[in-house]
């Protein structure tokens, strides 16, 4: 991958956006610049995606280059994976993560591992889009996160935005990598219409072209008393927790991971080290997920500056239908609140 360019900060920025607008400006302004840019996916041309990950794509860009597919991912992800290794960059969208199921070989064993098997004879500079999370009453083959099922696996990079910015940042950046990227994005922050976003992910995003590195954390906000580490959806809801705390004097810093893979272990350490407590908040399952591995990473490389720890995660139940059952099983506020508090 070429290096990225620096970081501008929202100094710069000349509009707010939504994060599934500052997603297809992106994608559009490497669709313009490179012509073996295009994407592909169900519903995805007319449609504009049922989470509007392509809307407006189709008026400036033709058929062939925003495609509508069948009803199979492993057809569709499959020809991805040709594309890339053929030299072309297209982006492959799966409408629901919960849907991997039905391609796993064509993630698992052809995107991530094909460059390795053929010696680097070729790369397979491919991004899989995927929208992730529940929160609006989907069940449970609709509403799942499945960071670490993607995350385990060695040979795909892994980045989670959770604001505009972030978003655009990370598109550019995975696009122009010659690496296969999986870009996961939390529909509920996604600011369609039908489904409103929570205060946060709507930002001011620069009109220019700018990446963000992968493997760099960002302190969404700086704190001294307890470190949450957390991604996506659940940024913004330990914001909301932190200032719910600060208000009882309890000084929150909240990270946000962005990238999965690479993973920016050091930023956490660092938060670690002068916080001296750790949440990790996670909308994946608790077991054998995200939540563990920060924990284990920390409790590895810094076990004296760690003095407490909790993990705040979905137990490991199928993703209810009944809104009263789904908030019960997915991490809210007043979870991340109790769990600061019980570290203090």
């Amino acid at each position: 991958m070429a290096a990225p360019e620096s970081d501008p900060g929202t100094e710069h920025a000349d509009r707010e956006l939504t994060m599934s607008r500052a997603m297809v400006d992106a994608v559009a302004s490497e669709m313009h610049r490179d012509e073996e840019v295009f994407y592909m996916g169900e519903d995805v041309q007319d449609y504009g995606g049922i989470f509007d990950s392509t809307d407006g794509l189709l008026e400036e860009f033709d058929r062939d280059r925003v495609m509508d597919v069948p009803i199979s991912e492993t057809a569709y992800v499959g020809a991805a994976v040709g594309a890339a290794q053929a030299g072309m960059r297209p982006i492959a969208e799966i409408m629901f993560t919960d849907f991997v199921g039905v391609c796993l070989d064509q993630v698992y064993n052809q995107m991530a591992k094909n460059t390795y098997m053929s010696g680097g004879s070729f790369n397979v500079p491919m991004v899989l889009t995927t929208a992730v999370g529940g929160t609006y009453n989907d069940a449970a083959q609709h509403s799942q996160t499945l960071y670490g099922l993607f995350a385990h696996l060695p040979g795909m990079k892994v980045v989670v935005p959770s604001t505009a910015y972030d978003a655009k940042g990370l598109m550019h950046t995975a696009i122009r990598d010659d690496d296969p990227v999986v870009y996961m994005f939390h529909k509920r922050l996604m600011g369609i219409g039908w489904m409103p976003a929570p205060e946060g992910p709507k930002t001011p995003v620069p009109d220019d072209d700018y990446t963000i590195p992968l493997g760099e954390a960002d302190v969404k906000r700086e704190g001294a008393d307890v470190t949450v580490v957390t991604l996506g959806l659940h940024v913004h809801r330990a914001l909301a927790a932190a200032e719910q705390l600060a208000e009882d004097g309890v000084d929150v810093e909240v990270i946000d991971l962005r990238s999965l893979v690479p993973f920016d272990t050091e930023t956490v350490l660092e938060s670690v080290q002068k916080t001296g407590r750790l949440v990790v908040v996670d909308e994946d399952y608790r077991s054998f997920g995200v939540s563990g591995e920060v924990t284990a990473r920390v409790a590895e490389r810094a076990p004296d500056a760690l003095e407490a720890v909790e993990r705040v995660a979905a137990p490991d139940v199928p993703i209810p239908y009944a809104r009263p059952l789904e908030n019960e099983v997915n991490p809210q506020v007043a979870d991340v609140v109790a769990a600061v508090e019980s570290v203090e």
